[in-house]
C-alpha cells in the first residue's frame, strides 16, 4: 500500500467503523450499539481500494475495539461473521448461547450426527 497505514476509527454518530486510508474512508462497518453489545449489519469496502486487505483491518479494528469497550459481538454482517469463523481468537467476543444462531459453535457445542443420517 502507498501512503500512511489505513487506521479504524469509531464514527458514533453515523454508527460505524471506518477504515481511513491517507484520510479518506475507504470502508466501513455499520453496526447497532446497545450498552452490552455491538450488533454488526453490514461492512463496505470501496471498489476503489479493494484488494489491500481493508476489510480484514476494519473487522480486525472493530472487533478489538467491541473487545476493549467490553460488548458482547452479534455479526449479523456475513463478512464479520466470515472474520470471526477464521479468527478464531474473536469466538469468545460472541455469547456462547448465540454462537449457533450464526453458525459459529465449536463443533464440540454441535449434536452429534446420528450415523443413520450420514448415509442418506
Amino acid at each position: 500500500m502507498n501512503g500512511s497505514a489505513p487506521v479504524v476509527v469509531d464514527d458514533p454518530a453515523a454508527n460505524r467503523f471506518e477504515v481511513l486510508v491517507d484520510g479518506r474512508v475507504a470502508g466501513f462497518a455499520e453496526y447497532r450499539r446497545t450498552s452490552s453489545s455491538v450488533s454488526f449489519t453490514h461492512t463496505v469496502v470501496d471498489p476503489a481500494f479493494e484488494g489491500r486487505g481493508l476489510g480484514s483491518v476494519l473487522a480486525r479494528g472493530a472487533l478489538d475495539a467491541a473487545r476493549e469497550a467490553g460488548l458482547a459481538v452479534l455479526p449479523f454482517c456475513p463478512f464479520i461473521r466470515s472474520y470471526v469463523q477464521r479468527h478464531p481468537g474473536y469466538l469468545d467476543l460472541v455469547p456462547a448461547r448465540r454462537r449457533a444462531q450464526f453458525g459459529l459453535a465449536p463443533a464440540a457445542d454441535q449434536p452429534t450426527p446420528d450415523p443413520r443420517e450420514l448415509r442418506r
